[in-house]
């Protein structure tokens, strides 16, 4: 029976992580989630600061950013696509790391299709996590019997290019 065949096997996307870090409150934060909005199609959450820099002007509690999760299937896709389509469907491969996430940043919001800038808001850049895994991967996250997830199970950086290159076309710059 091949690896193909077992339908444990299968790769898929789990979520879509997109963050815009502004690093303060305000009309700033207001604009930053509108902008998310706009692009996902999900309502944001505000991030908090975890710790006390004075020479950044953040606290502990204070708003510094937003970020939205998307989580079906045909919205991850279809974001998925103007994203790498922002970035010419050319990702560096250190881009990927060793559980088989995806990790990369579009530098304005007007490069996906259908944004125009609007000086009102002005510029914002956005960081997208997209997490790879199996069927089955739950167990490391339940709360009754949690276990961890077999490294056979685990996916791999170099199954999840292979991935992305055949499901979204993207090319993979080797550094």
């Amino acid at each position: 029976m091949s690896a193909t065949a077992n339908p444990m096997s299968q790769l898929r996307i789990t979520k879509v992580c997109v963050n815009i870090g502004v690093g303060e409150g305000g009309e700033r934060l207001v604009n930053a989630e509108n902008v998310l909005e706009m692009v996902t199609g999900v309502k944001p959450q505000r991030t908090l600061g975890r710790i006390q820099n004075r020479d950044l002007k953040v606290r502990i509690g204070a708003p510094i950013g937003c970020k939205a999760t998307m989580r079906k299937q045909e919205d991850i896709k279809a974001f998925l696509t103007s994203a790498f389509d922002c970035r010419d469907n050319t990702i560096p491969s250190w881009n990927f790391d060793r559980e088989g996430n995806l990790s990369f940043g579009v530098r304005d919001y007007t490069d996906f299709p259908g944004q125009k800038y609007d000086p009102e808001i002005g510029i914002f850049g956005m960081d997208i996590t997209a997490v790879l895994e199996r069927p089955g991967h739950r167990v490391s996250r339940r709360r009754r019997a949690k276990s961890k997830v077999g490294m056979k199970h685990r996916v791999s950086a170099d199954e999840s290019r292979a991935w992305f290159i055949e499901n979204f076309n993207i090319n993979i710059l080797e550094e």
